[in-house]
C-alpha cells in the first residue's frame, strides 16, 4: 500500500511512519487492559507523566517493577536514561525485544526481585507504580532496603499506589492482588523511615491534586533525600 506524498497533506508523516514501520506492539500488561478497560490507559499514562514531570533533569532513573514499560517512554523525554527491573522474566524479554524493534535507546531492562536482592549500581531517582499494593507486608521492609541500596544520597523515589480508602471500590481481581494497600498516613510514614522528607499527593482518574486524601483513588508519594541505613 503506497500514498502518493504531498506537502499539503498535513497527515503525511503519520501514513509514511505506518507504512515504514507498522504499528507499534503492545505488552501483555497493556495488551489485556486495553481489551478489557481501555480507559484505564488514561490512568496508567497520567501517572507516568507525574513522574517525568517531578524527575525532570535527573540522569540515570530506576523504574521498579516495569513490566511491560508502557509508559517507560514518557519519563525518557525528561531524564537521561531509565533502567528497568521486574521479577518476571517473560515481560524483560518481552520488552527488551519491544525496545529495541522501536529503536527506543537509553533503556535497560533485568529480571530482579527485590524482595531478595539489591543490584549492584546506583542512581539519581527512582518510581515504582502499583507495585507496593502487592508486596507482602512481611518483606516489606527487605524491599525497601534493597530499593534504597540502589540509590545516591541525594536521591528522589516516587511510590504510586490505589487508596487504601478505594479499597471498597475496587474489583474481585484488584482486591485478591492488592495485599499491601497504603493511606495517605501510612504511605507517608513509610517513606519517612527511609527518606528526609516525604511529600504526598492525590490522584483521581487522570488528575494529580492536593486535596482531601480519603476521597482520592490513587496516592503518589515523593521520598526526597536518602536516610542513612
Amino acid at each position: 500500500m503506497k500514498r502518493a506524498k504531498s506537502k499539503l497533506f498535513t497527515g503525511q508523516i503519520q501514513f509514511d511512519t505506518y507504512i515504514e514501520r507498522g504499528s507499534p506492539k503492545m505488552g501483555p500488561w497493556v495488551s489485556h487492559i486495553w481489551r478489557s478497560d481501555p480507559r484505564h490507559l488514561g490512568f496508567l499514562l497520567a501517572r507516568y507523566k507525574f513522574c517525568a514531570k517531578m524527575l525532570e533533569g535527573k540522569k540515570e532513573v530506576l523504574e521498579v517493577g516495569c513490566g511491560d514499560a508502557f509508559g517507560t517512554p514518557i519519563v525518557l523525554q525528561t531524564v537521561t536514561s531509565v533502567h528497568g527491573i521486574d521479577y518476571e522474566l517473560f515481560l524483560i524479554q518481552d520488552a527488551r525485544d519491544r525496545f529495541k524493534k522501536e529503536g527506543i535507546k537509553r533503556c535497560t531492562f533485568e529480571a530482579v526481585d527485590l524482595t531478595k536482592k539489591s543490584i549492584n549500581k546506583k542512581f539519581d531517582a527512582a518510581f515504582s507504580l502499583d507495585v507496593i499494593e502487592h508486596i507482602p507486608p512481611k518483606l516489606e521492609k527487605s524491599f525497601m532496603d534493597n530499593l534504597c541500596k540502589c540509590l545516591r544520597p541525594q536521591a528522589v523515589y516516587i511510590m504510586g499506589s490505589p487508596n487504601l480508602a478505594s479499597k471498597k471500590h475496587a474489583s474481585k481481581f484488584s482486591a485478591a492482588s492488592h495485599i499491601n494497600l497504603k493511606s495517605a498516613d501510612t504511605l507517608k510514614e513509610l517513606l519517612l523511615k527511609y527518606f528526609h522528607n516525604a511529600f504526598i499527593f492525590s490522584m483521581n482518574d487522570e488528575v494529580v491534586h492536593t486535596g482531601f486524601y480519603p476521597m482520592a483513588h490513587y496516592l503518589l508519594g515523593m521520598g526526597v533525600g536518602l536516610k542513612k541505613p
